[in-house]
């Protein structure tokens, strides 16, 4: 043991943020001292530039170059591409298909990010950081999700244009963020739309699109906030990058200083 390890781990006042930057996997301490001087650091918001300073990595917030660093080492985040015919749930009381066999590889209990409809599938997140997890679920948040919806019909651009300007549904008015057409069936029997909302009412994506008259087939959520679900088969689950780790975090920081919501969680 190093003698700077030797104070850190005897000092009561904390452990040098070089050192909890290189725990972290962020750079060598060498490279982190560089970073701490060069003002590319924060510690709870604030610029850190001296190289000296101490941290609770239980409870301080560090960033660099604006992006959350994961210093909770307890905290397990996991990306599952749902099958269709499974349940959004770990113990689904009416015996169907859950999440719990997507979890077994991990000691921790992991627990789904809102839902997925049985018969939607795609990216669904699943972790034991209840705090990031009410942040990407509640939609006051404004966390934006990107479905891929194979429907009924030959979308036209008129559709596209009253799916983004909006209209009323029963239960209050609705537009999509983003709308575009992937694909259309000359024959008219069935179109590709990629639609990005915030909202998180139930069954969102079905109930627009039965609204313009196109059905939904098949629907898959191909991204939730910073994450996409790329090549990841259906039906298997990994743990997010360092990267994604951080973006998710940061995102979870800048919503967890919000008001808090009112609504009920996200369900598609």
């Amino acid at each position: 043991m190093s003698d700077e390890d030797a104070r850190d781990a005897a000092g009561p006042e904390g452990v040098r943020l070089q050192k909890v930057l290189a725990n972290a996997g962020v750079a060598s301490r060498r490279v982190a001292e560089d970073m701490i001087v060069a003002g590319r650091v924060r510690v709870n918001g604030a610029v850190v530039t001296e190289l000296g300073r101490r941290i609770d990595p239980e409870t301080d917030l560090v960033d660099v170059d604006g992006t959350a660093v994961q210093l909770d080492q307890s905290k397990r985040y996991v990306v599952l591409n749902k099958p269709t015919g499974v349940v959004s749930s770990m113990n689904d009381d009416r015996g169907r298909p859950d999440l719990r066999r997507y979890t077994k590889d991990w000691p921790e209990r992991l627990y789904n990010v809102g839902r997925l409809d049985a018969d939607t599938s795609g990216l669904l997140v699943l972790t034991n950081d209840g705090e990031l997890a009410h942040v990407l679920a509640h939609p006051s948040f404004g966390v934006t999700k990107v479905y891929i919806a194979k429907v009924e019909g030959r979308v036209t651009a008129q559709t596209i244009a009253t799916l983004t300007r909006g209209f009323d549904l029963e239960d209050g008015p609705i537009r999509a963020d983003k709308a575009r057409l992937l694909s259309a069936s000359n024959a008219g029997d069935g179109s590709l739309v990629e639609l990005t909302l915030h909202s998180g009412r139930n069954r969102i994506v079905r109930r627009m699109m039965a609204a313009v008259g196109h059905p939904v087939v098949e629907l898959v959520r191909r991204q939730f906030g910073p994450l996409h679900l790329g090549t990841l088969p259906v039906g298997r689950a990994r743990e997010l990058s360092k990267l994604e780790r951080g973006a998710l975090l940061t995102l979870s920081r800048r919503g967890a200083g919000d008001a808090a919501p009112t609504e009920s969680q996200e369900t598609e």
